[in-house]
């Protein structure tokens, strides 16, 4: 079988008709560095480009750094930066997808290896933007990194020394500096990779000029991306592959629905122009509200029903939605307790909630419940407890639901036994292994130890986890009702079972 390159594409192959494909773009510069080469940023921000440049907006390349020592950036290099990407979902309640070839991006560079080419790249003045996806833990503080090394540990060692490069070769120059834009999904990327560069930037030494520079000529961005990418697809490669014709290592998917919100200065979006290729990025002085609508509804949708969905004996997020009792739990979560509880504008939380409950029923992603109760009980504190609480604020009554949710979640480790690190527990339909922090596993199993079946017992089980403070910041025997009514749905969950207490509940 032939390989992906851009021999292959200047030929006459002959591709699929619904491939999209695009002539090999030689001639655009590189204008974006990426810290990233994973199935994220490729499905997303390389994607968004490759938009761009269909439509003769944007007409640069990216140039990609793998950021640690093992990745991707050879097989990206044998395939010339192209790769195929499915994006595949349910459009006005119809399966759909869309399939192309992406060209944005110009070659990769793994800077363990090439560290003099990653550092010609901060003397191009192209290249404007930064982009990176280098997971959550990818932007934190090394206090033993160093510019001595070549590269340094962190990303934000690394960027901080391709910065000190370009403002040397450029001479402090005001209009050199970058915008920096990270995706890692933390609060305030922007401004917590900023304020890391900076206190590197102390550490090292480098001089005043320097600092100044980075304050006062380069923009960090704060964003929140919301797409979900699945990735290689090893369980049907062969049969994409057969149908394309082709070779390709690379092949990504991710669902059809995107969204990008950039919190920064409108003007950017004339240099930066996603919105007028059609794509779903939002400028805006303030994402908070963003942010509350994606945690709280997405997120808290997720936390809120995946235990009792569990527990009842089902396995993925699709079958969920398509459950007769647990599809319309989910739909009365978020539409009669998470909508109410949020104090922004109704119709647009509606409409973003109508999109969540239509990804979840994406009969292309198989979303495993048992993946997102990992470490349920740092996510429920995030994502669900603030509706919970908000919603009795404004309404002076609990949302039972969402209550009934915390009960389920704590239900889940009621027949664990720590074991190692991790907890083995038990459901009617068998073991499952729980992952969540070994204090709180254990934890967990030491409050269930007790349990013995009583009214009395539920009731004591419900007050102990509800008073821990390290697991939600508060004791939640102060929210007023809180501790009796998660009592009582333990006893109907540990007596009558999880279909039962469900069912009377919708």
């Amino acid at each position: 079988m032939v390989k992906l390159n851009k021999e292959l594409l200047k030929s006459d192959f002959k591709f699929p008709k619904d491939l999209m494909v695009q002539p090999f773009p030689d001639d655009l510069p590189e204008r974006v560095i990426q810290f990233g080469e994973g199935n994220f940023l490729r499905a997303f921000v390389d994607w968004m480009f490759h938009q761009m440049n269909k439509q003769n907006l944007f007409n640069g390349r990216v140039v990609v750094v793998q950021p640690i020592a093992q990745g991707l950036v050879d097989r990206l290099n044998e395939q010339d930066g192209l790769y195929t990407l499915i994006l595949r979902g349910l459009k006005d309640g119809k399966p759909t997808e869309l399939k192309e070839i992406i060209s944005s991006i110009s070659r990769g560079i793994n800077p363990y290896t090439q560290w003099d080419e990653y550092l010609k790249c901060a003397e191009n003045p192209d290249i404007e933007f930064v982009i990176s996806n280098t997971t959550e833990a990818g932007i934190s503080y090394d206090k033993n990194d160093s510019l001595d090394k070549k590269p340094p540990i962190s990303y934000p060692g690394k960027l901080t020394a391709y910065l000190y490069h370009r403002f040397n070769h450029f001479k402090g120059d005001p209009t050199k500096g970058m915008v920096i834009i990270p995706c890692e999904l933390i609060d305030r990327n922007g401004d917590n990779l900023k304020k890391i560069i900076l206190q590197l930037s102390d550490d090292w030494s480098l001089p005043e000029e320097f600092k100044k520079w980075i304050k006062d000529n380069n923009i960090f961005l704060n964003t929140l991306v919301d797409r979900v990418v699945t990735g290689y697809p090893k369980d049907e490669i062969e049969d994409i592959l057969n149908y394309l014709g082709y070779e390709d290592g690379l092949v990504d998917t991710g669902e059809l629905f995107h969204l990008w919100v950039i919190e920064g200065p409108k003007e950017l979006s004339e240099r930066l122009p996603f919105t007028k290729a059609g794509l779903n990025v939002l400028w805006t002085d303030d994402m908070a509200p963003y942010r509350t609508r994606k945690v709280r509804i997405l997120n808290g949708a997720h936390t809120s029903s995946v235990p009792a969905a569990f527990l009842y004996g089902l396995e993925t997020v699709g079958e969920m939605m398509d459950h007769e009792v647990l599809g319309k739990f989910a739909r009365q979560v978020i539409y009669d307790e998470i909508i109410p509880s949020i104090n922004l504008d109704k119709n647009m939380l509606t409409e973003f909630a109508d999109s969540v409950v239509e990804r979840f029923q994406n009969p292309y992603i198989k979303h495993y419940l048992i993946s997102i109760l990992l470490n349920s009980s740092s996510k429920f504190k995030t994502r669900v407890l603030p509706s919970i609480i908000e919603y009795q604020q404004l309404y002076s009554k609990l949302p039972e639901k969402l209550t009934f949710s915390l009960a389920a979640l704590i239900s889940v480790y009621k027949d664990g036994k720590v074991e190692g690190s991790e907890m083995k527990a038990r459901r009617n339909k068998g073991e499952f292994i729980m992952k969540d922090d070994l204090w709180a596993l254990e934890f967990f199993e030491k409050t269930w130890s007790e349990f013995d079946g009583s009214k009395e017992a539920a009731k004591k089980v419900a007050e102990t986890v509800i008073a821990n403070s390290k697991m939600w910041d508060q004791d939640l025997n102060n929210i007023d009702g809180l501790t009796d009514k998660v009592a009582d749905y333990l006893y109907q969950i540990t007596n009558d079972g999880i279909k039962a207490t469900v069912e009377r509940l919708v």
